[in-house]
């Protein structure tokens, strides 16, 4: 495997290893290094002052060194003698455990003591000013101070130019010993105060997760049907919207579950009425010896059959429009009217029903899922074709208002309904008085959760043409326009006009 290759696997295994990692090994793995580096770097100025602070400490004993011998140096016999303090030397060579150096000489070379093969220094001496340097002398580095002066003589013959150089060298040996001691005891006193960071941490990390692991402890030990709130209150609040999340969730999931629940419970009672009908006139027809009987019998069940088969599509349909995710797309309303009505035109030829579309006020097409729209409307119309009364009529429209709302309604001419039944329609299962038999009142239900889903309602009106009863009703499904993630639930309008 080349190299890159190698590489990018690795770094993907890094990465997904950090992914599943936990919080603990996480902030171990953010907070370890960057410790480590805080300490290390405390470490290297700590050597860097106590190297300074060393070195300002010897290089006083140089100068105080260098200082007495100069101290020493007279003139006055009209050449140079120079009193060497052996006491300081030897108390100087005590306190730098190492060897000390020194040389006096003339710049004329006529005077030259000590050790005549000392390193010069590297940089011209300001006269009258001390200077110190690094260099090695019989292989080891030795610290230096140099300083320079002019000779005062009292013969008027010399040359004033005559200066005398005087170097004072000690090993940096004890210098660099003490250094080390001292970064020593700097490392063992920072390791011990970084191992006592990582445990403080470490513990800190075990107490602020409690929380979060007791919480987990409570969810896993709930029942699966508990879906009550957490309490929040003593929940810290870096963990609060975690907590917060879990309770939106199992609310959402409560209703879910509601609602699915009074769902089968619903399904379940209309099916086994359909289905006790059924087992009687079976049970009928396998008693009945007539022919006549038995055929009418036979018929009973057709047509029983065909309502349970509604009845479970439409069970089927309203399940889907309650949990189906919304697939949003263009739509043609006028199109989608044409299809509607098409297919049930049969059923409104058996009925004699005049079933057709009103003219259009559109400007553009509509933005919904379709699938749904078409169930919600083909209900609407199949209850307006099953309720209106022979030789009747139905009317589709579809329009685009000032409120900028899409619109789809179904007009029919049949019985009506009263004020107090238009407030409870819609609701599963509730059908009005003057319905005929054998539905189920589940076409409304179905409309108004698929509005409802796209964010709009379902709008229901009499419609009164003579003024002599309510002699027709109107239902409207609307949705806004707009962008399909501004779309929230709102709830059904009240009767339309």
């Amino acid at each position: 495997m080349p190299a890159s290759s190698l590489g990018v696997t690795r770094l993907r295994q890094a990465r997904t290893w950090f992914q599943r990692a936990s919080l603990g090994q996480r902030l171990a793995l953010m907070l370890v290094p960057t410790l480590l580096i805080v300490t290390a770097s405390e470490l290297w100025l700590t050597r860097h002052d106590a190297l300074g602070a060393a070195n300002a400490a010897y290089d006083r004993s140089v100068l105080g060194a260098l200082k007495a011998i100069d101290a020493n140096i007279s003139t006055a016999s009209g050449g140079l003698s120079v009193e060497l303090p052996y006491t300081m030397f030897e108390f100087f060579e005590l306190t730098a455990s190492g060897r000390v150096y020194f040389r006096v000489a003339t710049s004329d070379g006529l005077v030259e003591l000590g050790s005549a093969d000392l390193p010069e220094p590297p940089f011209a001496l300001v006269p009258g000013v001390p200077a110190f340097y690094d260099a090695e002398y019989f292989g080891e580095p030795v610290r230096f101070a140099a300083y320079r002066r002019a000779l005062d003589l009292p013969s008027a013959k010399e040359d004033g130019a005559r200066s005398v150089l005087v170097q004072v060298g000690e090993s940096t040996k004890s210098r660099q010993d003490f250094t080390a001691r001292f970064v020593r005891r700097a490392a063992l006193r920072d390791s011990l105060v970084l191992a006592a960071l990582m445990l403080a941490t470490s513990l800190g990390l075990v107490a602020a997760l409690r929380p979060l692991r007791r919480f987990a402890r409570e969810v896993q030990a709930r029942h699966p049907e508990d879906l009550t709130q957490i309490e929040e209150v003593a929940i810290p609040a870096d963990i609060r919207p975690l907590v917060s999340a879990v309770n939106q969730h199992m609310a959402r999931t409560k209703a879910l579950v509601t609602q699915q629940r009074q769902f089968l419970d619903d399904a379940s009672h209309q099916l086994r009425t359909h289905l006790t009908t059924l087992q009687m006139q079976a049970d009928y027809a396998q008693r009945e010896d007539d022919p006549k009987e038995l055929k009418a019998a036979l018929e009973a069940m057709r047509i029983e059959i065909g309502r349970v088969t509604r009845t479970t599509q439409q069970l089927l349909a309203l399940g889907r429009s309650d949990t189906a995710s919304l697939e949003f797309e263009t739509v043609d309303l006028a199109e989608l009217l044409r299809e509607v009505a098409l297919g049930l035109l049969p059923m409104a030829r058996a009925r004699h029903i005049d079933l057709g579309i009103a003219p259009l006020a559109l400007h553009g097409p509509a933005v919904a899922d379709a699938a749904l729209l078409r169930e919600a409307l083909g209900n609407l119309v199949a209850n307006a074709l099953a309720y209106t009364p022979e030789h009747g009529k139905v009317t589709l429209d579809a329009r685009d208002d000032e409120a900028a709302r899409w619109q789809l309604s179904v007009e029919d001419n049949g019985p009506g309904m009263s004020e107090a039944e238009l407030a409870s329609i819609g609701q599963r299962f509730r059908r009005g008085r003057r319905a005929a038999q054998g539905g189920s009142g589940l076409g409304l239900a179905i409309a108004a959760s698929i509005a409802q889903r796209h964010g709009g309602g379902l709008a229901l009106g009499s419609v009164n043409k003579d003024g002599d009863g309510h002699t027709g009703l109107r239902a409207c499904i609307w949705w806004p326009q707009g962008p399909t993630s501004t779309m929230t639930a709102i709830a059904p309008q009240g009767p339309m006009a």
